[in-house]
C-alpha cells in the first residue's frame, strides 16, 4: 500500500513532506507532528515519489545530518524552522 493512500494525502501534501525532508533544518519530528507520519514512513514516501538515483542522493545526505533528529541536534536549537524564516500558516508561506 502506499504511504499517500494510507494517510490520505493531497498532492499538496506530497509536495509539502517531501519539500520538509530535503530540507537540512527540518527535523522528521517536525514532519511527523504536523502530518501524523513517522520517519520510517516518509523514507519509504521519498522512495515512492522519488527517482531512485535522486533517492540514493537523499538517503545518503540523510545518514550524514545530526539536524535531521531533534535528538541529535544542539540544545540551543528548540525550534523547527529558523528564526528569520517568515511565519508558516496553512504550510503556505505568508506573503508580504
Amino acid at each position: 500500500m502506499k504511504i499517500a493512500e494510507k494517510y490520505t494525502l493531497s498532492e499538496q501534501d506530497i509536495d509539502r513532506i517531501i519539500e520538509m525532508a530535503w530540507e537540512d533544518r527540518t527535523p522528521f519530528e517536525a514532519i511527523e507532528f504536523q502530518f501524523g507520519i513517522p520517519e520510517k514512513e516518509v523514507i519509504e514516501l521519498m522512495r515512492q515519489e522519488m527517482k531512485l538515483s535522486s533517492w540514493k542522493m537523499w538517503r545518503k545526505r540523510m545518514n550524514t545530518r545530526g539536524t535531521k533528529h531533534t535528538a541529535k541536534r544542539n540544545d540551543d536549537v528548540n525550534r523547527f524552522k529558523c528564526s528569520r524564516q517568515k511565519s508558516i500558516s496553512s504550510n503556505h508561506i505568508s506573503k508580504r
